[in-house]
């Protein structure tokens, strides 16, 4: 594949006359598009299909998790390359995609037809341009077009609750519509195997503290037929347990301190009234009371000490981890090219 530099001046430099507008870009790159699908036979086809004619010369991967319909035969037929991940979830699908393909910029989207593909030159454009690690599509009319209510509530909340812990960085951590530079895909790590994945990702960014930025994407609803993977209160819950291990994984510090913190003020609260009756009568009348009192107090001192060790480890993985980030260049060599 033909190639050559793309050596932008600045932000000046972009949205000039000089500076290459979105084909040029995506002319002097290898664009891989993945579509991880479970069932989707009813939208497949035109999915692939809209990002072919938004981007011609990227090669464009289905990879089937388990389907039971005609997922794989509908996207083999418009021109996908169609490969299979057994292990079941999103996230298993993606950690699959990531190590299998090697490319330049890899367009990630689902395969439920909801995504404009007619953006997606946009966003490639913007990540070689502004050199960035990832440019997140926000869903722009999701709260009405989530499917169910509690879907549109969930994703407001859990937004909220991402830039209260780990940053205001995101607006739309469950957008799965999302174009990465080779350096994020091979350095993100995809622990998680469902659809907690996103959040995930937007995690990995931002404890990074990568170049990212965001563009707001129509979100249109499923066609009539097609169901939404998505289990209100069993992913959310998995969701909402995902932010507090990785929140513990960051910021171990902060989260056992809060834990200490919590304790201390339990065991302080059983201990005054005993502690005033001591200092009147000489006496300890609940005994029991002050047994847990006590607890309490050394398991607090031992969640404080537990989360200053693992704070110190966890600079140490976080070292790590951006040194294999910076170790990795945006864009392949041009002899791998």
């Amino acid at each position: 594949m033909q190639t050559r530099d793309l050596q932008p001046t600045g932000d000046s430099a972009i949205g000039s006359a000089e500076f290459p507008g979105p084909k040029e870009f995506i002319d002097a790159v290898e664009v891989a598009v993945l579509v991880p699908c479970y069932n989707e036979g009813l939208t497949i086809e035109r999915v692939v299909r809209d990002f072919h004619q938004a981007l011609p010369t990227a090669r464009i991967f289905v990879y089937d998790n388990g389907s039971t319909d005609d997922t794989a035969v509908r996207a083999r037929a418009a021109g996908a390359i169609v490969r299979a991940e057994p292990w079941p979830g999103k996230g298993n699908v993606v950690r699959r995609m990531f190590a299998d393909i090697d490319a330049d910029i890899y367009v990630m989207a689902d395969g439920d037809a909801t995504y404009d593909a007619t953006v997606v030159p946009e966003m490639v454009r913007r990540l070689l341009a502004e050199r960035l690690d990832m440019v997140v599509g926000t869903r722009n009319d999701v709260f009405s077009n989530a499917h169910r209510a509690g879907h549109g509530f969930g994703n407001w909340l859990f937004n909220r609750l991402y830039r209260e812990l780990f940053g205001p960085i995101f607006t739309d951590i469950f957008s799965g519509y999302r174009v990465f530079s080779r350096r994020f895909v091979k350095s993100f790590p995809a622990i998680s195997s469902g659809f907690e994945i996103e959040t995930e990702m937007s995690v990995h960014a931002s404890q990074l503290r990568m170049p990212v930025s965001e563009i707001e994407t129509r979100y249109g609803a499923r066609e009539e037929g097609s169901v939404s993977k998505l289990r209100t209160f069993r992913d959310a819950f998995r969701i909402l347990g995902t932010f507090l291990l990785l929140y513990k994984e960051i910021q171990p510090a902060r989260f056992f301190g809060t834990i200490a913190a919590c304790l201390t003020l339990v065991s302080l609260s059983l201990t005054y009234p005993l502690l005033e009756t001591y200092l009147e009568t000489g006496l300890v009348p609940r005994f029991p009371t002050a047994i847990l009192a006590t607890g309490l107090m050394v398991l607090a001192a031992i969640s404080l000490v537990s989360g200053l060790i693992l704070d110190s480890v966890a600079r140490g993985r976080l070292e790590y981890k951006r040194l294999l980030y910076l170790g990795l260049s945006q864009l392949r060599p041009k002899q791998q090219r």
